[in-house]
């Protein structure tokens, strides 16, 4: 779970926006004092020097000359600029953690162990409740840092208000975050949907959700992580993941989307959805294939109660271990039952072609050879391929490949074989009478 570049580059340009320099130094109680004058043209140097790493190298060098600098936090500050230069995630968040030793409520620590958290990616017993206390100290102490007295001078209400809820998600993030590595995925859930009701274009955050809720294996739920996925995927807007990330992740929902529902069907109305709004509507759901099966035996029983029941058995008699189903709970018995309406299915050839003893059905459709019937009498005469034959009998023998049940079966249960033609009398016998 590696953090995009975008939310290390952003440090500076979010302090800014939030006014957090002017934060700090209102916090402070009096104004700090150089040691010497020494102590004073270090830092000058400092702000000066151009290369990252030679400021780094005498960054060093005034913590350890002045290990007791009254300006330690604004060293700690150069310190964590210099590291976001040489694009360190792992140099700023030791900064941020020794200037959270220095000034446990100092924002500006508490927002670079928050945002640094991911990047990092310290899943360490240790690491990870450092993230988690900087995160709820973070969020208990929003009152006293976003007081209106402490609004900086030019800032809007407005903004303001931004900036609070701005840091208040990024603490639920990082809740979520730490609570996904742990898998405590309710806490990790509630945190993440808290953060994109504060931050809809976290698109990361959304990946995350999809996650929580797929590793706590919440079935009801599953819909909503495939809509999460489908955000992550589709969205393109500000916070969105880069171009390589997002087609990665939309390759995955695609994947997701059809084995869960069965085809492809709808989904571009979810990524349509996912791409305007961060969190699903209350109704939103995804049939599964399950759902849909169900949906469509339901109507077919209410259609057609005998083929209903004729299709449920042999999908049954189809998935692995078919055999052993046909052997436990179909063999001598009588199917269907007398509470059930007989079988129904259309011939498609007979023998002998007179009286037959033996009958071939189709019942899935009008072609397919499915049931043999064996007869212990025959039935008379002869009937046209196609004609619907209904009936009743005991399953003897069972083949998954090719798919045929031979059921044994009494004459009186065969309902629709024709009756045989009535013989046609022989024509009366012409009286002739003789002439007298």
């Amino acid at each position: 779970m590696v953090a995009k570049a975008w939310q290390i580059g952003s440090v500076i340009a979010l302090c800014s926006a939030l006014s957090l320099q002017v934060v700090w130094a209102q916090g402070q109680q009096q104004q700090p004092q150089w040691k010497d004058h020494a102590e004073y043209e270090l830092y000058v140097s400092i702000t000066k020097e151009a290369d990252p790493k030679k400021a780094l190298a005498l960054l060093e060098q005034w913590k350890q000359k002045y290990p007791d600098s009254q300006f330690v936090e604004e060293r700690l500050r150069w310190t964590i600029e210099t590291q976001r230069k040489l694009n360190s995630a792992a140099g700023m968040m030791a900064a941020a953690k020794e200037w959270l030793a220095v000034n446990p409520k100092s924002i500006q620590a508490l927002y670079y162990i928050n945002l640094l958290t991911p990047s990092v990616n310290d899943t360490s017993a240790e690491g990870l409740a450092t993230s988690e206390a900087a995160a709820k100290s973070l969020l208990a102490n929003l009152n006293e840092f976003f007081a209106p007295e402490k609004k900086p001078a030019g800032t809007s209400d407005a903004d303001w208000q931004k900036a609070r809820s701005d840091m208040a998600a990024l603490a639920h993030r990082t809740l979520g975050w730490v609570n996904l590595s742990r898998k405590n995925y309710d806490e990790a859930e509630k945190h993440l949907v808290e953060n994109l009701k504060l931050n809809p274009n976290d698109a990361e955050a959304s990946a995350w959700l999809g996650t929580v809720i797929v590793q706590a294996k919440k079935v009801d739920t599953y819909p909503h992580a495939l809509f999460h996925f489908a955000r992550a995927g589709c969205y393109e807007g500000p916070g969105a993941l880069d171009p390589a990330r997002r087609k990665q992740m939309y390759s995955y929902f695609e994947k997701a989307y059809t084995k869960y529902h069965g085809s492809n069907e709808g989904l571009q109305h979810v990524c349509d959805l996912a791409r305007k709004q961060a969190l699903p509507p209350a109704d939103f759901t995804i049939l599964s294939v399950a759902e849909i099966a169900e949906l469509k035996e339901k109507e077919l029983r209410e259609k057609d109660p005998q083929l209903a029941f004729w299709v449920k058995l042999r999908d049954a008699l189809k998935e692995q271990g078919g055999e052993q189903y046909f052997e436990q709970g179909m063999k001598d018995a009588l199917v269907p039952p007398e509470n059930e309406r007989p079988l129904r299915g259309r011939l498609l050839r007979h023998s002998p072609a007179k009286n037959p003893k033996e009958l071939v059905l189709a019942l899935s459709d009008d072609h397919t050879p499915e049931v043999t019937i064996r007869l212990e009498e025959p039935l008379t005469g002869a009937a046209e391929p196609g004609t619907v034959i209904q009936f009743r009998g005991v399953p003897k023998q069972f083949t998954r490949e090719p798919f045929m049940i031979v059921f044994e079966a009494e004459k009186d249960q065969i309902i629709g074989w024709p009756s045989p033609a009535p013989k046609k009398a022989p024509p009366a016998k012409k009286v002739v009478t003789k002439k007298k």
